[in-house]
């Protein structure tokens, strides 16, 4: 047991140090690609920047804070706390208290940030749908479809919202979730295909997602429309080559490139430190990935192990579908590089997450639950010796 805690302690030690540098990069890059459009625009140069480090730090402090907390209690907590933020995510429907940007109602207007509710839900989302999969066979059929509605309620309103890039992320957290707990494998892969015809089903019945999928295909049909972000991104990776223009000499953020701070600030990556940046960037990503995988397996809690695991991919999946959408072999999907965007609710929710990756590594039994089928939902004390 000590030797197996001492392992968790070095890789715990390797993923704050890896962390650290994603945010350290981002807060370059924010500065970088913002400083121009914020001198212009926000009265000052220093704007973006203030207020991307603002973010971290109320992101460390809510991350400390979900770090004391034992995971025994969430997941008790779980379904109510999806309750909430689902509730939240409604409100961004309601007109006067919500913040409609580009005809999409993510926000909700809190005076000092607009908050998206979604991603936060995201991780509320997680504790809700292992607990749910984790004790599925204990449920009754009516139960079950109680439980299940929590899970896809929220799935509705982000493609009212419309906010398909959030649906898409939560759709796989959902289906991973599913696929390493103890969900029966005949109703997986049943419900999996299901999934993805419904999935496509949404992405064609809107005439814009449409687009962007033939945009995708040839970027260059509307290249003063549709095609003119992507089009710009790819002459961003273009001038940077492979040592890059330098930091902080980007032609294409100077008003040229859309959203240069957020969902397309790895073309600034690309065109101001070239190919060796944008190598670093996805080396740093997958390192991220790696150790907390390695953390997950190494973790004595069936409930933990799914929970870090899950965490790890969703952030790690997000990042892989906004650097494949900015360089043109994913379509785009409205979704920030976590860690390196400018977003204040995704770098609170995502720095928040690592709180509760720590919570699981105080874990400090060694006894798990092995078959957790045989649990009743009602005996969740008996739990406890899977988390403290």
């Amino acid at each position: 047991m000590n030797e197996n805690n001492n392992r968790l302690e070095k890789l715990a030690n390797y993923f704050v140090i890896n962390v650290f540098f994603l945010v350290l990069f981002g807060v370059i890059m924010v500065f970088s690609a913002s400083y121009m459009y914020a001198t212009e625009n926000m009265g000052g140069s220093y704007f973006f920047l203030t207020k991307q480090l603002f973010f971290i730090a109320l992101g460390l402090g809510v991350a400390f804070v979900f770090s004391k907390v034992k995971i025994l209690f969430l997941y008790k907590q779980a379904y109510k706390l999806n309750a909430f933020f689902g509730f939240l995510v409604t409100l961004t429907l309601v007109p006067g208290i919500s913040v409609v940007i580009k005809g999409s109602r993510r926000w909700l207007n809190l005076g000092f940030m607009n908050l998206q509710p979604g991603e936060f839900l995201k991780f509320s989302l997680m504790l809700a749908a292992i607990r749910y999969f984790e004790n599925f066979n204990n449920y009754t059929p009516k139960e079950r479809m109680v439980y299940l509605s929590g899970l896809l309620y929220p799935l509705c309103i982000f493609v009212i919202q419309p906010d398909f890039g959030t649906f898409f992320i939560s759709a796989m957290i959902i289906g991973f979730i599913a696929f390493l707990s103890s969900f029966p494998r005949k109703y997986f892969y049943s419900t999996l295909v299901l999934g993805f015809i419904m999935a496509f089903g949404i992405l064609i019945s809107a005439p814009y997602r449409v687009k962007r999928v033939m945009t995708f295909l040839d970027p260059w049909s509307d290249p003063r429309g549709t095609g003119f972000q992507i089009i710009q991104s790819f002459l961003a990776f273009a001038n940077g080559a492979f040592f890059g223009q330098g930091l902080g000499n980007s032609n294409e953020k100077l008003f040229y490139l859309p959203e240069a701070y957020n969902d397309f600030i790895f073309s600034v990556v690309g065109e101001e430190l070239g190919f060796i940046g944008v190598f670093v960037t996805i080396l740093m990503f997958v390192s991220f990935v790696f150790i907390g995988f390695k953390m997950a397996i190494t973790l004595k809690s069936r409930v933990g192990s799914i929970l870090i695991s899950t965490i790890i991919f969703a952030i790690g999946f997000q990042a892989f579908l906004n650097m494949g959408v900015v360089l043109g072999v994913l379509p785009t999907k409205g979704l920030n590089l976590p860690f390196i965007s400018y977003g204040g609710s995704s770098m609170v929710a995502n720095i928040a997450a690592l709180g509760l990756i720590f919570a699981c590594l105080k874990i400090q039994s060694g006894k798990e639950v092995r078959n957790p089928n045989k649990v009743s939902e009602g005996k969740l004390n008996s739990l406890k010796s899977a988390f403290n």
